[in-house]
This record gives C-alpha cells, sequence and structure tokens, in this order.
C-alpha cells in the first residue's frame, strides 16, 4: 500500500464574509441586461447584428456612446482575489468606434507568431483581427473557456450591451472576472472563479456577469493570463466584414496548410457548432494541467469528441486498480487512484465501493447539452457508485471513502455548490511511496 501523503485537501470556497457580502452588492450593480443600458440579471445575448445582414456585418450606430456606471454603484481596492492582489490594468477609455461580429476564431496550442497574424490579416474577406489567449479551465468537471483579453479592444467584438457597459470592462481591468450569466446561475459560482486544475490555483473575483463572444465563457485581463501561464496570443477572433465566415474560414485554413492544421484550428463562431472543424483543448493552471497536456480533436456525434489520437497513445491507459478492475484514465491518474484504492481496502472499507456502480474516467464528450468539454475527456475525472450519488443530492458515498481520496488529490464534487456526489476529479498531484 502507498504511503499517505501529509495531511488532508481543502478546497477554498470563495472569500471571507465581508467581501463576500460586498461582492453580491456589485452583482446586482452591474449584471447586464436589456436595451437601452437597464441594468437587470438576464440571460446571454446573440452577437450583435442587423436583421437582413449577414453575420459579419456591424450594427449602425452600434459603437456610438456606451452606458455609464448605475449611480450608487460601490467600488473597491485591489485586494479582491484569494490569495493577493490581481494583476490590474488602466481602465479602459471610452467605447468608440463601431462594434464588431466575431465571425471566425483562430486557436493554437502555442502562441501564434507576428508573421502568422500578418498572413491572416491579409487573407481577402478578413476585415479585423484581434489576438487574444485562450484556455480551459477545471471548473466542477467543465473545462470552460477563458480568454485573456486588452478590455478596450475585446468589448467590441461583444453584444452590444455587453460592450456598452463601461463598469464591466473596468472591473475586468482592475482584476476581476466577467463571466456568462447562464453559467453563473447553472454552477452556482457564488463570489470567485477558480483558475485552474490544483487545489492551490488562485481565484479570480466575479466582478459581473456579462454576455460574452461565442464559445468564451469567462474573461479576465491580459495580467491573469500571464499570471497562468497561458500561451500569449493563441488566439484570434476575426470580423470578416460584408463577407460570409463560412467563405472566408477555407481561405485561412488554405494559408495555415496541411502541417498546421493540427497546431491551429479555425471555427465558425455561432449557435450552431460546427462539425468539421478541429478545436484545441489546452487545460491551465498548474501542474495538473502541465501533466495532461493539451489535444486537437474533432466532433462526433451524440456530443462525443475524438481527441488527436497521437495525444491519446500518449497519455491514456488502461490499467487494473483494486476494487474496480480495469479502468481506461490520464496516466497521471493511475498512481495516485490505484495507492487511493489500495488504502481503502485496508482501512475496512472495501464494501463502501460498487464496483458494479462504476461510470468510468476516460470519455471524450461534452457536458450534455452543452458545447463545453466534460473533464472525463482529459482522463483525469472518474464517477463512483452513481445510482445513489446523483447530481444535486446530498449522496450516499461514505465519506470516509471521500476522506481518502481527497487525500490522495481527488476533489469531490459532493463539496460544489451544485452538488456531484458521484464525481471525482484530479486536483493535485501526490506521489505514491
Amino acid at each position: 500500500m502507498g504511503h499517505h501523503p501529509s495531511g488532508p485537501t481543502r478546497r477554498r470556497t470563495g472569500l471571507p464574509a465581508r467581501a463576500g457580502l460586498l461582492v453580491g452588492v456589485l452583482l446586482a450593480s452591474v449584471a447586464v441586461g436589456g436595451c437601452g443600458g437597464a441594468v437587470e440579471r438576464a440571460a446571454p445575448a446573440s452577437p450583435a447584428a442587423s436583421p437582413g445582414k449577414p453575420p459579419g456585418t456591424p450594427v449602425p450606430g452600434a459603437g456610438e456612446g456606451e452606458a455609464a456606471t448605475p449611480p450608487g454603484t460601490p467600488t473597491w481596492g485591489t485586494t479582491g482575489a484569494v490569495g493577493g492582489p490581481p494583476p490590474s490594468s488602466a481602465p479602459p477609455p471610452p467605447l468608440a468606434g463601431r462594434l464588431l461580429a466575431p465571425d471566425l476564431l483562430v486557436h493554437a496550442r502555442r502562441t501564434l507568431t507576428d508573421d502568422e497574424v500578418a498572413r491572416v490579416r491579409a487573407v481577402p474577406g478578413v476585415d479585423r483581427v484581434l489576438a487574444l489567449s485562450l484556455a480551459q479551465v477545471a471548473v466542477q468537471d467543465r473545462a470552460l473557456q477563458v480568454a485573456a483579453v486588452d478590455p478596450a479592444q475585446y468589448r467590441r467584438f461583444t453584444p452590444r450591451r455587453t460592450a456598452r457597459h463601461r463598469a464591466v470592462w473596468a472591473r475586468v481591468a482592475a482584476g476581476d472576472a466577467a463571466v456568462e450569466p447562464a453559467l453563473v446561475r447553472r454552477l452556482r459560482l457564488g463570489d470567485a472563479l477558480r483558475l485552474g486544475t490544483d487545489e492551490a490555483a488562485p481565484e479570480v473575483r466575479i466582478g459581473a456577469h456579462a454576455p460574452q463572444v461565442p464559445q468564451v465563457d469567462a474573461v479576465v485581463n491580459a495580467g491573469w493570463g500571464e499570471r497562468l501561464g497561458m500561451p500569449a496570443g493563441n488566439a484570434l477572433l476575426v470580423h470578416t466584414g460584408s463577407a460570409s465566415p463560412q467563405v472566408v474560414r477555407p481561405r485561412l485554413e488554405r494559408l495555415l496548410g496541411r502541417a498546421l492544421r493540427e497546431e491551429v484550428s479555425v471555427q465558425v463562431l455561432g449557435p450552431d457548432l460546427d462539425v468539421t472543424a478541429v478545436r484545441t483543448a489546452y487545460l491551465t493552471g498548474g501542474s495538473v494541467a502541465a501533466a495532461v497536456g493539451s489535444f486537437s480533436y474533432r466532433l462526433l456525434g451524440g456530443g462525443r469528441v475524438a481527441p488527436d489520437p497521437a495525444w491519446v497513445a500518449a497519455h491514456v491507459r488502461t490499467e487494473e486498480v483494486p476494487l474496480l478492475g480495469r479502468v481506461t484514465c490520464h496516466r497521471v491518474v493511475l498512481p495516485q487512484l490505484r495507492a487511493a484504492l489500495e488504502e481503502v481496502v485496508a482501512s475496512g472499507l472495501a464494501d463502501k465501493i460498487h464496483p458494479d456502480e462504476y461510470a468510468g474516467c476516460y470519455h471524450p464528450r461534452f457536458i450534455a447539452g452543452t458545447s463545453t468539454l466534460s473533464l472525463h475527456s482529459f482522463g483525469i475525472a472518474l464517477d463512483l457508485n452513481v445510482p445513489g450519488n446523483l447530481r444535486g443530492t446530498v449522496g450516499e458515498i461514505d465519506r470516509r471513502v471521500v476522506a481518502v481520496m481527497e487525500r490522495w488529490g481527488f476533489a469531490w464534487g459532493g463539496r460544489w455548490a451544485w452538488t456531484d456526489p458521484m464525481h471525482f476529479e484530479l486536483e493535485r498531484l501526490v506521489e505514491p511511496r
């Protein structure tokens, strides 16, 4: 049996009570709402576009003026993030110029070179290009797409009511996150968003609920991108003007050529998933993310995805472990899972895990009903004793088993605001001895 790692794991659950109360007041003030600058909680809006115009056509006059901060909105200092002051930048200037529809997303697993960006800009039909950093952050079994941006430039690509609210972008510049409203409600995120897979990953305060660019769940400033080690400028938002994005996309793919096609993907943004596109999965934030690696994937039917076979061959293994038998997981999971289950057996708790109710580890798929990758796609999550531990319940799994799994580096979904007590995911690396 492996040697115990020292000390139990403990998931941070947010800011101190006083700070959490202040943030609650702030969120009530800056959740972006309907037309005319009214402030209210609202569902995400689709990108701005005029009726009868192609998706790439800017809304006439959309960039004229902006919604001011509502009277009485509180302000704060620079100590909002757990673990120290958040990275901040100068507040963005007043919104000027037209708004731009985000028609295409170019996404790579590495920084795009200046020459590559210049070649994209020169492609016929490309009107505007904005560089940003893009990576997935693990939150409650989801790989959320987080963008690190220059708020002053990125806001022009967001829906009209988001773009025009200066308070949203001032808060992003100051070090807060702006998050899709539906996501905040669905995951019950509370005051803060943890930016990484590891237990010690930094947390950023959620300063605004605001609709974002399609396929982007949350935005932070560029300083957060640097702190997390996100590849700088590994993505481009492309506005195609009056040209059709469906016409411009193959031009960009021809430009990239066959050699880059597994490293760089081009996706048409919109409400429908582009099933022909190659996409990129890149977890960020700590040692677990570094060990997992990044991969490209294609969409299959029924919410399933097909990761790059080379990544699967290098990272996914099928091995024997106590109680469960043969399991297929990411290779970094297996030593810790084996050690945890050995301890469960040695502690006399073997009958508390039901092998016939194990629902697997590596399942490349989206979260049901979404276009967000599950952490099962990376092979770093597993589901135990499924029937008695359904989502949203307290769960029947023995808490002594939970304690063992947590000691061996697994976070338990039963501690989430919206519980998932069957679910365990790799949160930190522990070396069995």
